[in-house]
């Protein structure tokens, strides 16, 4: 038998995933490590949502979720649903609100939810070590009770079951790294290729020079890349395009593709224009459009797509050029130079390859007793607590198994 400090389930990283399933395990009775390497666990539920935490949504579903097996997420987001989560949160008398599209928050801070799962964790026994940096896995072979030992600056542990909550790449700042892909790879697992998600658009060319003059304006408009469309506000930045519906698109772009945007989501725009014409025809396009736009934005719209009859009276445009002016509301087509990357994306694309993880508990299928829960695995949910509400699912359907 070994010396070391022996625990049912060593969890490597303190993140939602990682607290939920260290709780479900130890509630079953279960001996649980949670280690973290930074000096508080928590910190990207403490800064999400604006502080305010999205801890899930009321309308989850499979197809919310982004994975190269679209099955995947089905079992473990069955077992565990977002109904599931809100009653710990109501059980812990959290006040919460719904904003746009089914997105909960809590009304105070973020620091309401990391304290219900730390404390959930107090009254399941689970240990937490902060700053441990671990440096080393090995198998072992003296029993099934002894599958893992662990080398790290915290002492040495041995355990039956490990879990990797170790997230992504994004926002570096709060102690993201590959670590969870190395250990993959340690044990030649595939990873599908990873990339920044929910993160905003730059620019180079000259509509960098026009965001910039807008920045900080919100626009409802729907925006589309791929076949895929998203219809929230966008808002444009001293560096590009980001809001909600900007981020949701970068899910699905890749570099070098365009996104199509409909600044008149409500209008047929060329419909509209005409009926103008004829009724308001002595009305300088640009005022027309102040109806629905800034007069800023009108005026960069103006520069953009008719410049040449910009002091023209509507009763003196042509038809064709009304189509043309239409289509380009309808259908603003720009090449964004990338996106700002994983300093500011929320969620990693890609990551551990399901195709070698158990749905219905997270296991690996080629290594007994580890575990892949969370962002490390190549799943990414919609903008809105999607994200989240994996977190919460995968960590439970592990935190069962263990």
């Amino acid at each position: 038998m070994s010396k070391h400090p022996h625990f049912d389930s060593i969890i490597i990283g303190g993140g939602a995933s990682g607290l939920m399933c260290a709780l479900t395990a130890g509630q079953l009775g279960k001996r649980v490590l949670v280690l973290d390497s930074s000096n508080k666990v928590g910190k990207k539920i403490l800064m999400s949502g604006g502080g305010r935490c999205n801890f899930t949504n009321y309308y989850v579903e499979p197809s919310n979720y982004l994975c190269s097996n679209p099955h995947f997420v089905k079992s473990a987001l069955a077992r565990y649903t977002q109904w599931d989560f809100i009653g710990l949160v109501d059980k812990h008398s959290i006040p919460y609100h719904e904003r746009s599209h089914g997105e909960l928050f809590c009304d105070n801070s973020a620091k309401d939810i990391l304290k219900m799962l730390l404390d959930e964790c107090s009254d399941a026994g689970v240990e937490i070590k902060t700053k441990c940096q671990v440096e080393f896995i090995e198998t072992l072979d003296e029993s099934d009770e002894q599958r893992y030992i662990l080398r790290s600056n915290a002492g040495v542990f041995t355990c039956r079951s490990l879990v990797i909550a170790t997230g992504g790449l994004s926002i570096p700042t709060l102690g993201s790294s590959g670590f969870g892909y190395d250990i993959a790879e340690q044990f030649n697992l595939p990873l599908k290729e990873r990339s920044a998600g929910l993160v905003p658009f730059i620019f180079t060319d000259q509509t960098k020079a026009l965001t910039e003059r807008l920045s900080g304006l919100a626009v409802d408009v729907t925006m589309e890349t791929n076949g895929t469309t998203f219809r929230e506000n966008m808002l444009f930045t001293h560096r590009g395009i980001s809001g909600p519906v900007a981020l949701q698109c970068s899910n699905y772009w890749k570099q070098g593709d365009l996104i199509h945007i409909n600044l008149l989501p409500d209008l047929d725009v060329e419909a509209t224009l005409l009926e103008f014409k004829s009724s308001k025809p002595k009305s300088l396009l640009r005022n027309i459009l102040s109806e629905h736009f800034s007069k800023a934005f009108c005026l960069e719209l103006q520069a953009l797509f008719w410049k040449a009859e910009a002091e023209k009276p509507m009763g003196e445009f042509t038809d064709s050029t009304i189509r043309s002016i239409a289509t380009h509301l309808n259908n603003w087509t720009l090449k964004p130079a990338g996106t700002e990357g994983y300093r500011t994306a929320e969620v990693t694309l890609g990551g551990v390859d399901t195709d070698v993880i158990a749905s219905k508990t997270m296991e690996c299928k080629t290594q007994p007793g580890l575990y892949f829960i969370g962002e490390v695995l190549d799943v990414t949910g919609w903008l809105g607590g999607f994200n989240f509400q994996w977190a919460w699912a995968s960590g439970v359907a592990a935190g069962e198994s263990v």
